[in-house]
């Protein structure tokens, strides 16, 4: 798996985030210091996933191994098909914001659930899974604050971030199949 590609698989896996935290900041409407730590447990969360994933996996890594671009394609397929499906569906951003940390793990946890599975896609490309997780990461965090900022400075923005992200994520599924079958 290419850098870009890794890229790639991290913005889309950060679109959660960024559709999550732009709902927060309409909420809000206001900085608040709590963006930062909701911003972090994201991060946290979505890089710690894949390791998770890559752990279970390499259990049955031959098996894994053979049918890796399968499994790629079935996973990122479902998992982009997911949020394309959410994404073209209305969500309520009138409630107030909940900054409890029960509350701020829970959404951790919540958008972070389709990296556990991308773990899975490290196991053929072991050597970039650390690069992958940083990436991961990064990528949650850094747009987990811009979509609040977003949220808060500049009203309801028009572009649908999660539609993208899933098609993101099938388009990635789509390249590492066809890598994987044809090379």
């Amino acid at each position: 798996m290419d850098l870009l590609s890794i890229i790639l698989l991290g913005i889309a896996l950060a679109m959660d985030c960024f559709a999550v935290s732009i709902a927060q900041g309409l909420q809000q409407r206001r900085w608040c210091p709590m963006a930062l730590v909701m911003a972090v447990l994201f991060g946290l969360f979505q890089g710690g996933m894949p390791l998770i994933g890559y752990g279970v996996g390499s259990v049955f890594a031959l098996i894994v191994k053979r049918f890796a671009p399968w499994i790629a394609l079935l996973l990122l397929g479902w998992i982009g098909g997911k949020m394309v499906y959410e994404a073209c569906h209305l969500h309520d951003t009138d409630k107030p914001a909940d900054w409890s940390l029960a509350n701020m793990f829970l959404l951790a946890v919540a958008t972070s659930i389709d990296a556990l599975a991308t773990g899975l896609i490290f196991i053929p490309y072991a050597r970039q899974l650390w690069l992958g997780v940083g990436v991961i990461a990064f990528c949650s965090l850094f747009f987990s604050l811009l979509g609040y900022l977003l949220g808060v400075f500049v009203g309801k923005v028009k572009v649908n971030v999660e539609l993208i992200g899933g098609l993101l994520l099938i388009g990635i599924g789509i390249k590492i199949f066809i890598e994987g079958i044809c090379f």
